[in-house]
């Protein structure tokens, strides 16, 4: 039920936001050198390593890493970086991944291949079971503002949780987010 949920609710999003998806792409393309999508390996269901597109919002060549690792993130973004993520326009071609069935609209977000300490405690409370989402729990009670093991608590806790209304319900509580621009790191 919930891939059929997330195949249609996909179609219908990809064709409302084609022209945003288009314009975005194009604005990346005139603004940084490089190609407008950055396909970022991440960890999906049972730990396996998949591509996620986003759009690029940091420039070329910047490290694989956590933006919270970096030294001085800002001096990475591109002139439209720190647009890209506030609004969170960058991870718009995700809907990609979930069409294919890498990720769900609603899941624990899929870790960076090299976030070892995250997919260690993923893997220790059961959440590499999980597709993981777009949004999700731990998202909306906090995204990128959460340590790790709070994180993983509230991914633990969408397990128990996990129902169409539930996912319902972090939809419109990630779109309140989105809205108010509410724990985005820049």
């Amino acid at each position: 039920m919930k891939r059929l949920f997330d195949f249609i609710l996909g179609l219908v999003a990809a064709a409302l936001l084609l022209v945003p998806v288009v314009v975005v792409a194009i604005l990346v393309r005139l603004t940084s050198a490089g190609p407008a999508l950055y396909w970022s390996d991440r960890v999906g269901r049972n730990n396996e390593i998949f591509k996620m597109p986003k759009f690029r919002s940091m420039r070329v060549g910047t490290p694989a890493v956590a933006t919270h690792l970096l030294v001085d993130p800002k001096a990475h973004l591109t002139p439209i970086g720190s647009f890209l993520r506030k609004s969170s326009l960058d991870e718009l071609p995700q809907l990609w991944s979930i069409l294919v069935g890498d990720m769900s609209f609603v899941g624990p977000r899929p870790a960076l291949f090299n976030q070892d300490d995250l997919i260690a405690l993923r893997t220790e409370q059961g959440v590499h079971k999980l597709v993981p989402g777009l949004t999700g729990w731990a998202q909306v009670n906090g995204r990128d503002e959460l340590p790790i093991p709070q994180k993983v608590a509230l991914d633990a806790e969408y397990i128990e949780k996990q129902s169409l209304w539930f996912d319902i319900s972090i939809l419109w509580l990630t779109f309140v987010k989105v809205v108010r621009r509410d724990g985005v790191s820049h």
